[in-house]
């Protein structure tokens, strides 16, 4: 399936995403809606689950080709992916794994998404000091940003690849390369851009993201990237049996860590949200992740001065094209953002509701591949 036959087949568009049927969901950067092949493959699972040992054959084979697609989105090694999730998770994994030094510092960003906040916040106890970059606009962070705020006493540097709210894309690539040469680890919450824009690992450590947004996927798991050179550096902070070696399931006398990422996994995999993450990861790279991007974009290009006509004020609808991405926020001043939102909700428009740190409410389109011209349309209709 190509994603032209899917845009001109209305009958295999709504039979892949069933939601169409319904709704016009415009709500990815929030929680997705589940793809028909990805409901299926969890489904069949829970009823193979019934009638046998619920890992059954999946487990061995499930397990490598899921770190093999994984892999392949990222531009990895699938020794170097562990599926892990929520996003949470597996960045206080990173937090509590590293052995940090008192009197030097992490860099972060406040008004990031918690998730990407919290983790680093707690080092403060360890005697970290935390510091909050300093950016001109909600989630604007720019390369020399992020470069002229780091010293030689940073450990590592915290960044989302998109910001959750105003949709500003981070420059990943060109700021971990002059993170990478000047020895600085950088760890990505990238759970706004996998699935539906490029997002490489070529100068990144550590990434992760779980599977609920843009990647189509089920909650609760995601993928955990790290680099296979930073892996004996970052301890798991939990242990189990399966990152421990333990041959027939008995404990031995010391503690050997599996060899590659599977180090943080630390037991029983979230067997039904793996299956249903395969067969995600399976559908965007059929699509192609790259013609998933020159689609959302394209879509934005389009959509930003047909609000701005409107009377809406659009975050970031002058950024430049690396830092643009499918995320799409606006506001009117004095206008109610939360009946409008609701206003939307009735004619079946699901959106997101937002707000920024003084208050400020906006409303967030965040359309994908499958979302129809015709569905923009009808949403702008009730603007």
């Amino acid at each position: 399936m190509t994603l032209q036959e899917l845009l001109a087949n209305e009958e295999l568009r709504r039979h892949e995403f069933p939601v169409a049927a319904e709704r016009v969901f415009l709500a990815h950067a929030a929680v997705c809606p589940l793809p028909r092949r990805v409901a299926e493959a969890m489904r069949q699972c829970a009823e193979n689950g019934m009638h046998d040992d619920q890992e059954g054959s999946f487990l061995t084979e499930g397990l490598r080709q899921t770190r093999t697609l994984a892999a392949q989105l990222l531009g990895a090694q699938p020794e170097e992916i562990a599926l892990l999730g929520p996003t949470s998770l597996a960045l206080s994994y990173v937090a509590a794994g590293l052995q940090w030094r008192k009197g030097r510092n992490v860099l972060v960003y406040f008004d990031d998404y918690p998730a990407n906040v919290y983790p680093w916040m707690a080092l403060a106890e360890r005697g970290v000091e935390v510091r909050m970059i300093n950016v001109r606009g909600l989630g604007r962070i720019r390369v020399k940003d992020v470069i002229g705020q780091v010293d030689e006493n940073t450990d590592l540097v915290a960044l989302a690849s998109c910001h959750f709210v105003s949709g500003w894309r981070l420059e990943v690539d060109a700021i971990g390369r002059l993170l990478q040469a000047r020895g600085i680890p950088f760890c990505v919450d990238g759970i706004q851009t996998l699935g539906a824009l490029p997002t490489s690992v070529q100068h990144v450590d550590y990434l992760a993201a779980d599977a609920h947004k843009w990647l189509l996927g089920p909650c609760g798991i995601g993928i955990f990237y790290v680099r296979k050179s930073r892996q004996v550096e970052l301890r798991p902070p939990v242990y189990g049996w399966h990152n421990v070696r333990c041959p027939n399931f008995i404990a031995q006398e010391r503690l050997v860590l599996c060899p590659d990422a599977r180090r943080y996994e630390v037991g029983t995999a979230n067997l039904m949200g793996i299956v249903g993450l395969k067969a995600a990861l399976e559908l965007v790279l059929e699509i192609g992740v790259e013609n998933i991007g020159s689609e959302l974009l394209r879509k934005r290009n389009w959509l930003v001065p047909a609000i701005m006509a409107k009377g809406y004020t659009v975050l970031h609808h002058d950024a430049p094209e690396a830092n643009t991405s499918g995320v799409v926020t606006f506001f009117k001043p004095g206008e109610d953002m939360a009946a409008l939102h609701q206003k939307l909700a009735t004619h079946h428009i699901v959106c997101s509701l937002r707000a920024d740190r003084a208050g400020q409410q906006y409303l967030r389109f965040t359309p994908h591949f499958y979302n129809t011209d015709t569905e923009l349309h009808r949403a702008l209709e009730w603007l």
